[in-house]
């Protein structure tokens, strides 16, 4: 029996990184993009979402990223 760890690490990995104001804030609230602010707006929510969607599906979807043990 394999288990595929990829589309977990991958989601883990990305979850990390794109939480919005931890790395960068797209949009942020008096600028287009601000770095390591550590603040979050419903907006910038709603684009990291989208972001982590369709990043996430290109990886694990049409590239086919596999860890299996």
């Amino acid at each position: 029996m394999h288990t595929d760890w990829g589309p977990a690490a991958v989601a883990v990995i990305m979850f990390i990184l794109l939480s919005p104001g931890m790395l960068f804030q797209l949009p942020a609230r008096s600028r287009v993009v601000e770095f390591g602010n550590l603040q979050t707006s419903g907006i910038s929510i709603l684009v990291h979402a989208v972001l982590y969607f369709c990043i996430y599906t290109i990886l694990v979807v049409a590239i086919g990223i596999h860890i299996r043990t």
